[in-house]
């Protein structure tokens, strides 16, 4: 297997909007310089927790041109590309390569529902086919849950062995212990991701490469306390309290909770907006969350420093 260009803690940052419902560039990028300050290990940018799916290709790659140009190391950055059309995904990876980055993290075309193996995989490799970049490094995003469409063990496999230098590696946000266990256990050097800290513990002790979580975005600190100490006598008390948290913040809908807490614990209420169809948190959720956090003693840290974007 190539070298792994990510490990440790990744989130999926959180995508701050404008009163007028635009990506807020300048709070995008404070907030992605601050999360790298926090020990974040990378930012896999436009996933499902920043909202991608509710951005045009357009703005996306805008947010990254503005990212890089801010200069944000491009390797620390794994854009989410998933879109339904084949050209539409092509674009947004070719974009990436273009900036230098780590990586990709990648969707199966999500709309169509029963679709087989094979069509699965000649989306994917047609996308790879036409980059036609050896830079690219492709990170399969699989998150059944919300897609209704995955990737298969069978379909991981086949992927690798066609393109074993650019399918490197693949984020499980199934919620299904026994299926990361499975991944793990039948592609050893393939880098697997656990998509919720929950299963970061376990998932290390079996080989994985970390895991790219939501609540990084406000516990990103204590999850790499857990990563940087795993095989330390510690490690089963700090994976109880970031799983504690984790099953906090679960009560509430993920997204607009997420952006609560930063709008919160920052002081800066606009970043509790988000994209419709998501709705913001109403006062008594908001109260409630940001009681519960208090019961746990919770800290956010600093508000990022606001800086040319």
């Amino acid at each position: 297997m190539p070298s792994q260009p990510f490990s440790g803690v990744l989130v999926p940052v959180l995508t701050p909007f404008t009163p007028d419902g635009e990506p807020d560039v300048g709070r995008f990028v404070s907030f992605c310089r601050w999360l790298l300050d926090q020990g974040a290990g990378g930012l896999a940018i436009f996933g499902t927790t920043s909202e991608a799916n509710s951005m045009s290709p357009a703005e996306r790659m805008e947010l990254l041109d503005r990212l890089i140009e801010a200069e944000i190391p491009g390797a620390k950055l794994m854009p989410g590309t998933g879109a339904c059309a084949v050209t539409d995904a092509t674009t947004l990876v070719r974009h990436a390569v273009g900036h230098g980055c780590g990586g990709v993290l990648m969707l199966p075309p999500f709309y169509y529902k029963g679709v087989s193996d094979d069509g699965i995989f000649a989306f994917i490799s047609g996308v790879i086919d036409k980059v036609g970049s050896s830079a690219l490094r492709l990170f399969l995003y699989h998150i059944p849950p919300m897609a209704v469409v995955g990737f298969s063990l069978d379909l991981v496999g086949r992927l690798i062995r066609a393109y074993p230098e650019t399918v490197v590696g693949l984020k499980d946000s199934s919620g299904d212990w026994s299926n990361t266990a499975a991944l793990l256990e039948r592609f050893p050097g393939f880098a697997v991701f656990p998509g919720s800290e929950v299963f970061l513990l376990d998932g290390l002790r079996k080989g994985a490469a970390g895991c790219i979580t939501a609540s990084g975005n406000v516990n990103v600190r204590r999850i790499r306390k857990l990563y940087d100490n795993w095989r330390g006598a510690q490690a089963e008390t700090f994976q109880t309290e970031i799983t504690t948290l984790r099953n906090t913040l679960q009560a509430y809908p993920m997204v607009p909770a997420l952006k609560r807490i930063v709008a919160h614990y920052h002081n800066d209420p606009g970043w509790a907006a988000v994209r419709p169809p998501l709705v913001p948190l109403d006062s008594a959720q908001s109260a409630a969350l940001i009681a519960d956090l208090g019961k746990l003693g919770f800290t956010l840290g600093e508000r990022p420093q606001a800086k040319a974007a």
